[in-house]
C-alpha cells in the first residue's frame, strides 16, 4: 500500500485506507462535486509508522487507563502524544509525503496552502460521529511545515478527549487508524454547515448555517450562524434567521495563519448568503444525499463566488420525527420563558443550573444537571454525559453541542447569547429542546430531567462494505429498534422475549391466572411489532422466552418458582414452554398476530433444545393454535451438544434455520460455568471442540439449504467472525456496537477467501 495516494483515486469504499473524511472526499470528486483536490497519508502509513518506530506495544498500553479519572486520561493523554512526536518518521514515508506535497504545488503552478485534517478509520459514522476529536490545521505551506502537520495530526488521534470517546463508544484503540488529509486551502469569505434533511426530524427541509470567513467558526460553536431553510419540494426558501455574527477566523495577510477577529460593525446585522447561493448549496445538499442515499452533514466554504463542498458525511442525530425517550411537549403558556435559541436537540427536561466555564469544572455537574456554557468544547463530553440539558450562549445547528446532544439523546438549545449571564448557578429551570425555550422553574408537562446516555440515532453508514455472508443485530429491547435498525443491518438474528417479559414485572402465569391474557399478547405485539416494523422486510427472528427460574422468582407471580442449585441447566427455554404450555400458546397468538398484521418478516426461534421430540412437539402446539407453518419461519437455537450432534434429524424433521448460541454452547461443552470466576479463564469460545460442533453443524445445513446464523457474544470477535466465514454460514449477528466492525472483518475476509481461491486456481 502506497504511503499516499491522490483523492480522486478513492472513494466511499476505502474507509479502511483514508478514514471517513477521505473516503467521502474522493467519492464526491469522483461524482462532480466541486472539492478542492489534494493527497491523503494513509492510514496505514500511520500503522507502518508505529511498528517500524517499535512504539505500538508502549503506545496502547499506555492507553489502557480508567477514562473516568481525569489525572489519568490526561497521563495516557500525555505519554501517548510524547510517543507519537518523539519517534522517529521512516524516511520513506517522510519523503513520500513531501514529494507529493511538492506534486500538488507542480499541478497548481505556485507553492500552495492546504488543510491538514484528520481523518480516522472509525469517525462520521452513524452511532458516532466523533465530532471534533482529532485536529485540523489550516495554511499549512511548503513540504516541512505540512509533514510536521500531519504528524500532528497522527498525535491527535490521542488526545484525552479522543482516548475518552472511544472508549464510551466501545472502539479498542489498536483498531482505530488515522489518515491524514492534505487539501487545497479554500479561503472562505464565508462558510458553515448544510444538513440535507432536518437533522432532528428527518423532514426534506435543507437546514444551512453560514458566518462570515471560514467554516471552523460555525462547527466549533463560537459563532452564532445566520439559519437558512429551503423547502426541498418547492424549492423555495420558507424560514431564514439573520444572527449577529461578533467573530470571524480568516487568514491573517501579514503572518498568513488563521486567526480570530471582530466582525465588521456592517457586516454584524448583515446576511451572509445571497438567495441565489442559498438554492445552489439546498441543490449540492439533494444530489448528495441522492447519491449517499442517506441525509447528510456538509461542510461548505464561498471563495471568490464559487461554492465548495469541504465534507459530507452521514446526519447521526435524526430521530425520525419521534421525541426523546420519556419527553413529554411543554404546554403553550405553562411557564415563564427566560431565554429562547435554536431547536438544537429535542426533548425536555427540568433540572438545577450549573454554569461552566471550562472543561475543568466538569465536576459540577451531576446526573440530570443543566449544564449552561457559552460553547461546549469537545473536552466538556464527560460533563455532556451526565447533563439532563445543554443551553449555549454561541453555537448553530452544526455546532459541537448540537451534534454531540442529539447523540446522546439530550434535550439542547444554542445560541440563546446570554444563558451564561441571564441564568444563574442553581437556579431550577425547564429546557425544551424541541422548540428552543427555557422556562423558569419546573413546568408541567415536563418529564424529570435524567442524565443522558449515549443513544445511536438514525442515519445510515454510507460506505457500507457488500458482504456475501449477512451481517445481522442482536436486540434486547424494543426501545433500541431504531439504534438497532441505523446499523442497516441485514435482519436481527435474536431478539429476546423474555427482556420484554421480565420489563413488565409481572410472570406470564400472573396473566393467567388473573385473566389477563389479552393484555400478555398485546405487550409481546406491541414490543414486537416495534422492531419488525423498524427492519421490514428484513428478517427478525424471535427467540421465544429463556428465562431461569431465579429471574421469574423476583417479580409479581414467581412466588411459586422452583428453586434450582444452577438455574442456567434447569427448567428454562423449549423445556419450559414443553412442560408448561399455556404461556407458550400465548406466544404463539402473539406471532400469529404479528403476521396477520403483515409482518410476515417475524421468525420464531426456540431456545435451549437438546432433542428432535422437543421442536416436534412446539411445531404441533402451532399448528393447534393456527399457525401456518408454511408462512413463517421456524429454527432453534443451537445451545446445546446434543442438539448440535443431531442436526439431521432436525433438518429431516423440515427446520428453516439454527443460530448457535455460544456462550450456553461453550458452557456446556466444556463444563465450565460461564458465571464462576474459579473457571472463568477455562471458557473459550475458540476451544477446538466447539469450533468441531459450529462447523459439523454448519456444513450439514449448507448442504441441505438451511440458514445459519450465530447470535453469541462469540460472533462479535474479529477472530471468530472469520472462522465462521470460512465454514461457510449464512449469517453473523452481532451487538449494535460491533456491527460495523464485524462487518469490515468479514469483507475482509470474504476478500482474502476469493484471492486464496485465484491465486490457487492459476
Amino acid at each position: 500500500m502506497d504511503a499516499v495516494v491522490w483523492l480522486e483515486d478513492v472513494g466511499k469504499e476505502d474507509l479502511s485506507i483514508v478514514g471517513g473524511k477521505g473516503a467521502s472526499l474522493g467519492e464526491m470528486i469522483n461524482i462532480g462535486v466541486p472539492v478542492p483536490g489534494g493527497f491523503a497519508v494513509t492510514a496505514q502509513a500511520f500503522r507502518d509508522f508505529i511498528n517500524r518506530a517499535g512504539i505500538a506495544d508502549e503506545l496502547f498500553e499506555a492507553l489502557n487507563v480508567d477514562v473516568n479519572q481525569a489525572s489519568e486520561l490526561h497521563r495516557a493523554e500525555e505519554t501517548a502524544k510524547k510517543l507519537i512526536m518523539d519517534a522517529k518518521v521512516p524516511k520513506d514515508i517522510e519523503e513520500a509525503i513531501k514529494a507529493r506535497y511538492d506534486e500538488l504545488c507542480e499541478r497548481e503552478g505556485r507553492e500552495v496552502f492546504v488543510a491538514v485534517r484528520s481523518s480516522a478509520t472509525a469517525e462520521d459514522l452513524p452511532e458516532a460521529s466523533f465530532a471534533g476529536q482529532q485536529e485540523t490545521y489550516l495554511n499549512m505551506r511548503g513540504a516541512e511545515e505540512v509533514f510536521n502537520a500531519v504528524r500532528k495530526c497522527w498525535a491527535s488521534l490521542y488526545g484525552a478527549r479522543a482516548i475518552f470517546y472511544r472508549v464510551e463508544h466501545g472502539f479498542e484503540h489498536n483498531k482505530v487508524n488515522l489518515s491524514a488529509i492534505v487539501q487545497l486551502m479554500v479561503d472562505s469569505e464565508k462558510a458553515g454547515v448544510m444538513f440535507s434533511s432536518q437533522p432532528s426530524t428527518g423532514e426534506p427541509l435543507v437546514v444551512i448555517e453560514a458566518a462570515w470567513g471560514l467554516g471552523e467558526s460555525v462547527v466549533s460553536g463560537s459563532v452564532s450562524p445566520d439559519n437558512y431553510v429551503v423547502d426541498r419540494q418547492t424549492k423555495k426558501i420558507v424560514d431564514r434567521y439573520i444572527a449577529t455574527k461578533e467573530i470571524m477566523i480568516t487568514k491573517d495577510p501579514k503572518t498568513l495563519k488563521t486567526t480570530t477577529t471582530k466582525v465588521p460593525a456592517k457586516k454584524k446585522e448583515a446576511v451572509v448568503l445571497t438567495d441565489k447561493e442559498i438554492i445552489e448549496l439546498a441543490r449540492y445538499g439533494e444530489i448528495l444525499e441522492e447519491h449517499y442515499g442517506l441525509p447528510q452533514d456538509i461542510e461548505w466554504g464561498v471563495e471568490r463566488g464559487k461554492i465548495y463542498i469541504l465534507q459530507s458525511r452521514p446526519i447521526t442525530t435524526i430521530s425520525g420525527g419521534k421525541k426523546a425517550a420519556g419527553s413529554k411537549a411543554v404546554g403553550a403558556g405553562s411557564g415563564k420563558v427566560l431565554l429562547s435559541g435554536l431547536a438544537a436537540a429535542p426533548g425536555v427536561a427540568s433540572g438545577i443550573v450549573k454554569i461552566v466555564s471550562s472543561g475543568r469544572e466538569l465536576d459540577k455537574i451531576k446526573p440530570g444537571d443543566i449544564m449552561v456554557t457559552k460553547m461546549t468544547m469537545p473536552d466538556m463530553v464527560p460533563g455532556m454525559k451526565r447533563a439532563g440539558a445543554i443551553v449555549t450562549d454561541e453555537g448553530g445547528m452544526a455546532s459541537h453541542a448540537a451534534i454531540v446532544s442529539r447523540e446522546l439523546g439530550c434535550p439542547a438549545v444554542v445560541g440563546t447569547k446570554k444563558a451564561t449571564f441571564t441564568l444563574k448557578d442553581g437556579m431550577e429551570i425547564t429546557v425544551d429542546g424541541g422548540k428552543g425555550i427555557i422556562y423558569e422553574g419546573v413546568v408541567a408537562h415536563a418529564a424529570p430531567a435524567k442524565a443522558a446516555a449515549p443513544a445511536t440515532a438514525g442515519g445510515i453508514f454510507y460506505s457500507k462494505p457488500v458482504t456475501a455472508t449477512e451481517i445481522k443485530v442482536n436486540v434486547s429491547e424494543p426501545d433500541r429498534a431504531e439504534a438497532a435498525a441505523a446499523t442497516q443491518a441485514d435482519g436481527v438474528g435474536l431478539l429476546r422475549i423474555e427482556h420484554m417479559i421480565i420489563g413488565m414485572g409481572k410472570t406470564p402465569n400472573w396473566y393467567i391466572k388473573n385473566g389477563k391474557t389479552e393484555e400478555y399478547i398485546s405487550a409481546l405485539v406491541d414490543g414486537i411489532k416495534t422492531v419488525a416494523d423498524a427492519f421490514y422486510p428484513r428478517p427478525v427472528w424471535v427467540r421465544t422466552l429463556d428465562a431461569p427460574t431465579d429471574e421469574f422468582r423476583a417479580m409479581e407471580g414467581g412466588e411459586g418458582e422452583p428453586h434450582e442449585h444452577n438455574p442456567m441447566l434447569g427448567w428454562r427455554g423449549i423445556r419450559r414452554d414443553m412442560t408448561e404450555t399455556d404461556h407458550f400458546r400465548l406466544e404463539v397468538r402473539a406471532f400469529k398476530r404479528l403476521h396477520e398484521m403483515g409482518l410476515t418478516n417475524v421468525g420464531i426461534m426456540l431456545p435451549m433444545v437438546q432433542h428432535v421430540s422437543e421442536f416436534q412437539k412446539a411445531k404441533a402446539l402451532m399448528r393447534e393454535e393456527g399457525l401456518d407453518l408454511d408462512k413463517i419461519d421456524v429454527g432453534i437455537m443451537i445451545e446445546t451438544p446434543g442438539a448440535a450432534l443431531t442436526i439431521e434429524d432436525f433438518i429431516e424433521d423440515g427446520i428453516d434455520f439454527i443460530s448457535f448460541g455460544t456462550n450456553d454452547l461453550t458452557q456446556y461443552t466444556l463444563a465450565v460455568d460461564r458465571n464462576n470466576e474459579n473457571v472463568a479463564g477455562l471458557f473459550s469460545e475458540l476451544h477446538p471442540a466447539v469450533l468441531k460442533l459450529i462447523e459439523y453443524v454448519v456444513e450439514q445445513c449448507r448442504e441441505a439449504g438451511v440458514k445459519t446464523s450465530i447470535c453469541g457474544q462469540a460472533g462479535s470477535y474479529p477472530e471468530m467472525a472469520k472462522r465462521l466465514v470460512e465454514m461457510g454460514i449464512t449469517s453473523i449477528s452481532a451487538n449494535i456496537d460491533a456491527v460495523a466492525i464485524v462487518r469490515d472483518t468479514v469483507a475482509r475476509s470474504e476478500k482474502i477467501l476469493i484471492m486464496n481461491a485465484l491465486r490457487n486456481k492459476d
